[in-house]
């Protein structure tokens, strides 16, 4: 029943309703990013909890901090304060407004995990990947019929800002677009096993795959007939039909088909 000894009446039966299920509140550590749950690490870090732990446990040799400061960054808020420059690719003030850091500390963390990972490079992606060579074949054939397949080879252009400096013009694509021309290799599970990141939007294709560590690989005949490249363009048939070797055009020619892999 309502009370009228006060000024607002209120039903003390709702009252003490409210109290019996209302929830003791939670307060988290915002010190540590794994305390969140997945949706929310999903949507600022674009990796599960699960993944961020595994990511922290291969780069804490790399980036643990050896000071007995009481203030120092993390493991966990370090690659975590990575990986949110990585996922949103914006400004470092922004992220360390939103990591509630310094920029300072954002440009440190983010060259640091960056540096680890770039160490580890050649131990994930290799050609042509970590399965048995059969393996690899039979995914392919899974997906489309075509067999003896042991990778996808394509070019894709990634924009940049205008770069400065004489040689800003090389960077500018067919689409007057600055940015970098990227070679890439992938199993049948777009699993990344070779890549060239090096060359500016203006160069073609075909001059990408020529200076590659794999072209260099195939003229040297070290790749044997393990497979097939599928490829969209004519890039790489066109050398082999310029090479006079006729042997190493006949050996080739039937590891290289150029075909493309949506």
């Amino acid at each position: 029943m309502a009370c009228p000894f006060i000024d607002e009446v209120v039903d003390e039966g709702a009252i003490v309703l409210r109290r019996a299920f209302q929830r003791e509140r939670t307060f988290r550590d915002r010190s540590d990013p794994l305390a969140f749950n997945d949706s929310y690490l999903y949507e600022r870090y674009r990796f599960s909890r699960d993944g961020i732990a595994y990511i922290c446990r291969l780069l804490s040799p790399h980036i643990e901090n050896n000071t007995r400061r009481n203030r120092a960054l993390t493991v966990p808020r370090t690659v975590c304060i990575a990986l949110c420059f990585f996922a949103s690719g914006t400004f470092l003030y922004t992220v360390g407004d939103a990591e509630n850091i310094s920029k300072a500390s954002v440009c440190r963390s983010v060259r640091t995990v960056y540096l680890s990972l770039k160490r580890l490079l050649n131990v994930f992606i290799t050609f042509p990947g970590h399965k048995a060579i059969r393996t690899i074949k039979h995914d392919f054939y899974g997906i489309a019929g075509f067999p003896n397949v042991i990778g996808a080879l394509d070019c894709t252009h990634v924009r940049i800002k205008c770069p400065s400096g004489p040689h800003e013009a090389d960077f500018v694509n067919r689409k007057s677009v600055h940015s970098i021309n990227v070679q890439m290799i992938s199993d049948a599970d777009c699993i990344i096993t070779n890549v060239e990141a090096k060359w500016p939007g203006s160069v073609h294709d075909s001059r990408i795959f020529r200076a590659s560590s794999l072209y260099q690989q195939l003229a040297r005949g070290e790749r044997g007939n393990q497979g097939l490249l599928k490829r969209k363009t004519g890039a790489m048939k066109q050398y082999w039909k310029k090479t006079k070797q006729a042997d190493l055009y006949e050996t080739h020619m039937q590891i290289i088909i150029l075909l493309n892999m949506v």
